[in-house]
């Protein structure tokens, strides 16, 4: 692959890894956070919630700003919001400090992660080797968010974001030397609205829902897996440092990336498209039920790590079919479905907070456990089932990759 992939495509792909550190790096710090500035659970999932809202809502106007001023200049401009944000981040004296810069973190990121999709789709040869190298760069990014969280958050909760601080300080430093101004043509203004009306395209849509429900157990998985480790391990009589859990989380994210790159691509050929997103989905709701029905220490780990694959083999095949089912122009697309990803990712971190105050720990996992089934009855709800067809789209007909191999009947 990296024969065919340019300087340009790269430097963006690893300011995706370390701007994707951002979501993970709380992490293992989260229990620290709590004690160290006197804050309820409710206000430690805020770090997450506040983040992902305020990138959802965001993430929807990302192709408004870079219709006007570059894709380039967006990327810059994204991460160097981030930057200044995460050092506010890690001076800041109480938890609604942390929770507010965080939420000024998240606009950075979403101006970074809407356009860097549509820079790495735009500058790629093969759309479907740029995703795979994009949500690679994710998993990877989710990866190391953890094991930093856990190494800096051993010294202190504030090194984490002095860390990430520095980190995307390197992207944009990358950003800047290796990505070229746009060139040639006048660029055209995207609407205001242009992102709001592609959720009107019916096979968009559906895809959306589903991003939807999936990235909602997706979230809660990374934002609320920390407090049931924690208690596991009390039970097993052993204590979880921020370290361990950047442990079990940089698994989860190496596994996450695996799942991106190589299963995606390996069961989907083997598979077909939508099978496999049907039967990793149901394996997902699988494994999210077991962490809800158990405490045992190594059942935890086990079923986070496990999560981190499938989550990473439904990411790739869903960012796929969705960046290929309309011929709307890829910021559009792009800033559609990652606010609407982000929608369900920021709905998470509130829900379980709540969840746990009213039921308890093991409640609020089942119920993300429940939601995965969802977005597989909207798979299954999905067009019929014919031969694979290349990564191309058109306006109308069953979207090509939601197919299965030539030769297996329709469901």
């Amino acid at each position: 692959m990296s024969s065919k992939v340019s300087p340009a495509v790269w430097a963006v792909t690893v300011a995706c890894a370390f701007s994707y550190m951002g979501i993970g790096l709380v992490d293992p710090i989260l229990p620290e956070i709590s004690a160290s500035l006197n804050a309820s659970p409710g206000q430690t999932e805020l770090l997450f919630s506040t983040y992902l809202i305020v990138s959802a809502i965001v993430m929807f106007f990302a192709s408004w700003v870079s219709s006007r001023i570059g894709r380039r200049t967006t990327l810059l401009l994204g991460l160097a919001i981030v930057v200044a944000f995460a050092t506010a981040c890690a001076l800041s004296q109480e938890v609604n400090q942390v929770i507010g810069f965080r939420g000024g973190w998240g606009i950075g990121n979403a101006l970074f992660v809407s356009t860097a999709l549509a820079t790495v789709l735009g500058a790629a040869a093969d759309p479907r080797s740029a995703i795979r190298l994009y949500e690679g760069a994710l998993g990877a990014g989710m990866a190391l968010g953890p094991l930093v969280g856990g190494l800096l958050g051993g010294i202190s909760w504030r090194g984490p974001f002095a860390g990430t601080a520095v980190l995307m300080g390197v992207g944009l430093v990358l950003i800047a030397v290796l990505v070229p101004h746009q060139r040639g043509g006048i660029r055209t203004p995207s609407p205001l609205s242009a992102p709001f009306k592609a959720l009107g395209d019916p096979r968009l849509r559906l895809l959306m829902v589903a991003a939807l429900f999936y990235n909602y157990g997706y979230f809660t998985l990374l934002a609320y897996a920390p407090f049931p480790l924690h208690a596991a391990s009390a039970r097993a009589g052993r204590a979880f440092t921020p370290l361990d859990l950047g442990l079990v989380f940089f698994g989860w994210g190496l596994c996450l990336a695996i799942g991106s790159v190589w299963g995606a691509a390996h069961l989907s050929q083997r598979h077909g498209t939508r099978h496999t997103l049907v039967w990793v989905l149901i394996g997902l709701a699988v494994v999210e039920t077991a962490l809800a029905a158990s405490l045992d220490l190594r059942v935890q780990i086990v079923g986070v790590i496990l999560g981190g694959a499938m989550i990473g083999v439904l990411n790739t095949l869903m960012t796929e079919i969705a960046m290929a089912a309309s011929d709307l122009p890829g910021e559009v697309v792009s800033s559609s479905y990652s606010g609407v990803r982000f929608v369900g990712g920021a709905i998470a971190p509130t829900m379980t907070g709540s969840l746990a105050a009213a039921w308890g720990g093991g409640r609020t996992v089942l119920g993300r456990g429940t939601l995965p089934a969802h977005h597989r009855g909207a798979a299954v709800a999905g067009p019929p089932c014919g031969d694979e067809t290349p990564f191309t789209s058109g306006p109308s007909g069953p979207h090509p990759l939601i197919q299965d191999r030539p030769g297996r009947p329709p469901d």
